[in-house]
């Protein structure tokens, strides 16, 4: 080797910590955490549950795919096959699990349209956006169409169409293991915390998702509702509150970076979903909270600072 090439300095971008977890791999491992909590929303709900599944899935890839297409068609054509990265597929799986099994199909696809298009493509595709998409498209369905999303739900155990959920009526459900089990009127992937309990575990023993944000949201809802002597196993266990906290706070766009910035991001999530259930016109919460506080994760990434670029150093072999 010359004299000179030993004296060059090589210098790349980041990561310089490399690791065999490729975004793709993280996604389709969440699309496989998420598809227990479909098969028991489809095995509660019936068959217009896989309905809703299907065409809320094939509407987010069909929508990114023209979107990316119409966009990046000609400069950069990679970007039309994105469903390679799975994130489309996660997308359209959370947007049905926050859709009542009775929702009209129309309103999927316009849902679909919402969080593909408006919520990520809009702001630069994957990566780019502040809201999560799947709750973005859910919230705009919910402000426009009120009556099919909040007020029509399937009771389970009557197959008959209901006008509330446990949480706007606290006191009517029969006991904690059919909350736990599912057996309640809500969302297709929201009503079996047992399944949602699993799949959000299996995700923080393989370091996909960190544990803080589930804890700290969970743990806040449970202080503050045992603070304000209400049921806090009927207000853990109902709602979307599991589901939020480990498959839509967690979302790595849009949530902090940083330990403490975590935890006090799933703190934030916990607090806004008490204040609507308790004093808000709505009888869940989960939704608004993370919407509202995936505004702020950056400021939260800001004063919990994190220096970057040191790591444990590995032993040597022997």
């Amino acid at each position: 080797m010359a004299e000179s090439d030993k004296n060059e300095i090589y210098l790349s971008s980041s990561p310089h910590f490399h690791s065999p977890l490729t975004t793709s791999k993280i996604m389709w491992m969440v699309v496989i955490a998420l598809l227990p909590i479909c098969a028991a929303g489809v095995i509660i709900f019936g068959l217009r549950a896989l309905d809703v599944l299907i065409l809320s899935v094939s509407s987010c890839v069909l929508f990114e795919f023209l979107f990316n297409t119409i966009v990046y068609g000609k400069k950069e054509p990679e970007k039309k096959w994105t469903i390679k990265d799975g994130s489309a597929v996660i997308t359209g799986l959370l947007l049905a699990c926050t859709l009542s099994p009775l929702v009209p199909f129309w309103q999927v696809i316009l849902g679909a349209f919402f969080s593909m298009v408006v919520i990520k493509g809009f702001f630069g595709g994957l990566g780019q956006n502040i809201w999560n998409p799947a709750l973005g498209g859910r919230a705009f369905l919910f402000i426009c169409f009120p009556t099919t999303m909040g007020a029509q739900w399937l009771d389970p155990a009557t197959d008959a169409v209901s006008g509330a959920t446990i949480l706007s009526q606290a006191s009517q459900f029969t006991s904690y293991w059919d909350l736990f089990l599912g057996r309640q009127g809500g969302c297709i992937g929201e009503t079996a915390a047992i399944c949602i309990l699993i799949s959000g575990l299996f995700l923080i023993s393989i370091k996909i998702i960190d544990w803080r944000i589930p804890l700290s949201f969970i743990g806040t809802v449970a202080l503050f509702t045992l603070i304000s002597g209400g049921d806090v196993l009927a207000a853990i266990l109902s709602g979307g509150l599991f589901l939020g906290a480990f498959f839509m706070a967690t979302d790595y766009v849009t949530s902090p970076v940083t330990p403490w910035g975590r935890v006090i991001f799933g703190a934030g999530c916990g607090l806004i979903t008490f204040l609507i259930r308790r004093f808000g016109g709505y009888p869940e919460g989960v939704m608004f909270s993370i919407l509202f506080m995936n505004c702020i994760y950056p400021f939260l990434n800001n004063i919990t600072p994190r220096i970057y670029g040191y790591g444990k150093k590995k032993k040597e072999a022997k």
